[in-house]
């Protein structure tokens, strides 16, 4: 029964482009509470936090059956007795993970010694007294000069030779003063040079014995799903692959069901432990964003596909083989949220993969791919930045220019989502061209280019005030409330056809 469902494992099948699904159930969540109780019996479990899993299926012969997993390792274990064993791949690289581990703690060591070498600790220390010394000196030889000054003006000739004097005896001590600080400074000030050349350079070994060994890795975990397929994870997540990737419960539970014949009727994933800063223990969660949900589509594959519901509210602007695009109305997901259903959503609606994403409340066009290939080109292009996006929007006040560009660094707090901040420290660049349109009734109508595709950019980089100042009109979540929908619509789109290589530019009316 739907009524017993609390969330919903979803993926897009890299094949046949079909929307697969797996529930969690009031009986898995059950079962899993079981787990709960054993693992709180035992304190070792709760020292450090992290994910568990379970997945309940049925066997060829019809019986049911109960796996459980953890993510990553288990008191510095990846196989434990009783446990789904991990993703096969680490063992084939035994010693070549070995030998980098062993490098990698050579670098560690002598990175730890650098830090107490004595040239660069007594550089440090001479550096900061000298500093000391030349604002004293300095703040000195002023107070001299004012009161010479001063003097000039009062004594005769004789008396002002005195004051030359005094004045060329200040500049000989300040060249005795560079003198005894660049001859005491001057050779440890190479040393340390020296020092923190190697330490740059131990630290890009460092970094790239750790890329290796995470390339290596991914491209020796294979993953099977329920069509009998196996593919290595550079095979399922183009670019750059999340460390941790295939180490998740989800992945690990399908995999081994699929290697074992056992059919999945439910799965249920939670969190026990010390808190982190976004899980709390005893909870459950779905598939996470970064890791999981990219290779649910596989992992899923092999099992019946989810039906597509023909009667939605989509308005088709564009339709071929190879692609579609539509006109996504406002308050509609555009790929399945945590606690959402597929006909929630564009992607779940259509059963197809969306190349890019609009916010919940933003409405206007949306592109979803119907194979991989396409998939891929098109990603490509909003990744390289290709891709001409138009939006208009409606601020809640008048704007101060007629154009111009928002340059600021956007972050999201993962204690505070979805809410998105400028930062300048943790932030990830985001760039943003305007231009007004209209200004009515003492609100502006303007056109948005972004040329990042940061979530909330346009309204973030609208509301702070080193951009605009002001909320998007209709926008809850920055703090506009005088309006029932946000006004933010994206208008246009323009992109290059995998196929035809055809430019493709699609438009539609702001509905506002």
């Amino acid at each position: 029964m739907d009524s017993d469902i609390t969330y919903w494992y979803e993926g897009v099948c890299p094949q046949s482009g079909e929307l697969l699904k797996l529930p969690r159930t009031q009986l898995v969540e059950t079962i899993a509470g079981e787990l709960m109780h054993q693992l709180a019996s035992n304190e070792v479990y709760s020292r450090g936090g992290k994910m568990y899993g379970v997945l309940l299926g049925e066997t060829k012969s019809r019986q049911q059956q109960v796996i459980k997993a953890f993510s990553g390792l288990l008191n510095g274990n990846s196989t434990v007795e009783g446990w789904v064993p991990p993703i096969p791949g680490r063992d084939r690289l035994f010693i070549e993970e070995s030998l980098t581990l062993a490098k990698l703690a050579a670098i560690k060591q002598e990175l730890i010694a650098l830090q107490d070498i004595w040239a660069q600790q007594q550089y440090d220390l001479l550096a900061k007294e000298f500093e000391k010394k030349s604002h004293e000196l300095t703040l000195l030889h002023n107070r001299r000069k004012q009161d010479r000054q001063q003097q000039r003006q009062r004594f005769d000739l004789e008396a002002l030779e005195q004051l030359n004097e005094q004045s060329r005896l200040d500049g000989i001590e300040r060249k005795l003063f560079k003198r005894e600080r660049d001859a005491a400074l001057k050779p440890l000030k190479a040393q340390s040079e020296i020092f923190s050349a190697r330490k740059l350079e131990l630290k890009q070994q460092r970094k790239a014995l750790s890329r290796q060994l995470q390339a290596q890795l991914h491209e020796n975990l294979w993953l099977t799903n329920f069509a009998g397929e196996s593919l290595a994870l550079t095979d399922l997540i183009l670019g750059g692959i999340p460390t941790g990737t295939g180490e998740c419960c989800a992945p690990k539970l399908l995999h081994y069901a699929a290697t074992i014949g056992l059919k999945p009727l439910a799965i249920a994933e939670f969190w026990w432990g010390s808190p982190s800063i976004d899980k709390v223990q005893g909870q459950f969660y779905g598939a996470c964003e970064e890791r999981c949900q990219p290779l649910m589509g596989f992992l899923l594959s092999g099992l019946p596909s989810a039906p597509i519901v023909n009667d939605t509210p989509l308005t088709i602007l564009y339709e071929d083989e190879w692609l579609i695009a539509v006109n996504k109305p406002p308050k509609l997901l555009s790929v399945p949220g945590r606690y959402s259903r597929g006909n929630e959503s564009v992607a779940g609606l259509l059963g197809l993969a969306t190349v890019h994403r609009l916010d919940y409340e933003t409405s206007g066009i949306l592109l979803l791919a119907r194979d991989r290939a396409t998939h891929r080109h098109l990603s490509i292009q909003f990744q390289q930045r290709k891709v001409r996006k138009v939006y208009e929007a409606i601020l809640a006040g008048v704007v101060n220019s007629e154009s111009g560009t928002i340059n600021l660094p956007l972050w999201g707090d993962p204690t505070n989502r979805p809410y998105q901040k400028v930062d300048f420290t943790l932030g990830k660049p985001s760039l943003t061209q305007y231009k007004l349109l209209t200004t009515t009734n003492g609100r502006s109508r303007l056109e948005f280019l972004p040329l990042t595709g940061r979530s909330h950019q346009l309204r973030v980089h609208s509301v702070d005030k080193q951009g605009l100042g002001l909320p998007i009109l209709g926008d809850l979540l920055y703090g506009c409330t005088e309006a029932k929908r946000l006004h933010l619509h994206a208008r246009k789109l323009c992109f290059e056809h995998p196929q035809s290589k055809e430019m493709i530019c699609l438009q539609t009316e702001t509905p506002f």
